[in-house]
């Protein structure tokens, strides 16, 4: 079930995909018969994280009733983003990722240490000790938290911010809580998942160089600015193949990167599992894997500049696109 929230400025109403279009959720809440009770339908036509709450045989008779419906015509309602996340929380799932993204902040950061790194691997083969992530790392789902109230959506401008000349993207899977969590069990807070996303962890690799050195993690490099796709794709659409998904970068429309979910250390129930120790997490609370392995400029050579679009996607969900502007450019976002 594929799912997207328009507004006339005012409230989100929720619509579900149907065919080439989208029709609103209360029509199709409506449809069903037998009725469902009027606060089901008031509750998940305005809020699309209660709507994949939402009991399965219930969302299975959704995606069954929109099926059947004709498209609704365009009424002029701008499109949001699909939820306000209630928290953000960022994971790095991939180490052939953090290898790569490290060689890279070597090549351009560290100029008289690189031509040891690259000997290194000519003679010995990849990867140079000192790239792979931190031991912790090996032990358990590592992450940070985000800023959740900086969100872009797609087609929304990101505004380079003043302290940085090495702006960069990453392609992220991310993923929404539907139900609360505490103590789970892996399979329990599997279970918890709503829906998939799209996200652009927008970074400022020269920022972060230094922060990451203080030993106190991201802090200006990170929370200025993330992107959100405009759709959900319900977790039981996802979940079974999330480790099977394949991405994609365009920047001006030129292919840059095709980059694959394969290959995560941690699946996304120990994540969750590990995040829920003696902590209580909410729905709506929004998670992201970590760039897929290659989703990110530092490790292909492909930085940001005012003018680009960057255009990302996965299969199955859909592509966020946003375009770059200086901060000094009059709209700012």
């Amino acid at each position: 079930m594929k799912l997207r929230c328009v507004t006339d400025g005012t409230a989100c109403a929720v619509q579900m995909a149907a065919g080439d279009g989208w029709v609103n959720s209360d029509r199709v809440l409506r449809s069903l018969s037998p009725a469902l009770p009027d606060a089901d339908i008031a509750l998940w036509s305005r809020d699309l994280v209660a709507l994949l709450a939402a009991p399965d045989e219930a969302r299975a008779r959704l995606a069954k009733a929109a099926a059947d419906l004709a498209p609704d015509p365009d009424d002029g309602r701008a499109v949001a983003l699909p939820f306000a996340p209630r928290s953000f929380r960022d994971f790095m799932l991939y180490e052939r990722h953090a290898i790569d993204a490290a060689r890279g902040f070597v090549r351009r950061f560290m100029p008289g240490i690189w031509p040891v790194v690259r000997a290194y691997e000519a003679r010995l083969g990849p990867p140079f000790p000192l790239l792979k992530p931190h031991r912790l790392w090996y032990r358990q789902p590592i992450y940070y938290m985000g800023n959740h109230l900086a969100f872009a959506g797609d087609g929304e401008t990101i505004t380079i911010p003043s302290y940085t000349k090495a702006l960069d993207y990453e392609l992220e899977l991310g993923f929404v809580l539907a139900r609360p969590l505490l103590n789970a069990t892996p399979a329990e807070a599997e279970a918890a998942i709503g829906g998939f996303v799209i996200v652009n962890d927008f970074s400022a690799r020269d920022v972060q160089h230094a922060e990451m050195r203080s030993g106190f993690g991201p802090q200006k490099a990170k929370h200025f600015r993330n992107g959100l796709s405009s759709v959900v794709v319900s977790a039981d659409e996802i979940l079974p193949r999330w480790r099977a998904l394949k991405g994609f970068v365009r920047i001006n429309g030129r292919l840059v990167a095709e980059p694959s979910s394969a290959g995560p250390r941690w699946s996304l129930g120990e994540a969750l599992a590990h995040v829920s120790r003696s902590e209580r997490l909410y729905p709506g609370e929004l998670f992201a894997t970590g760039t897929l392995p290659g989703g990110s400029g530092i490790e292909t050579g492909h930085l940001l500049a005012a003018g680009d679009v960057i255009e990302i996607g996965i299969d199955g969900i859909g592509t966020l696109r946003n375009r770059i502007i200086e901060q000094d450019s009059g709209n700012a976002s």
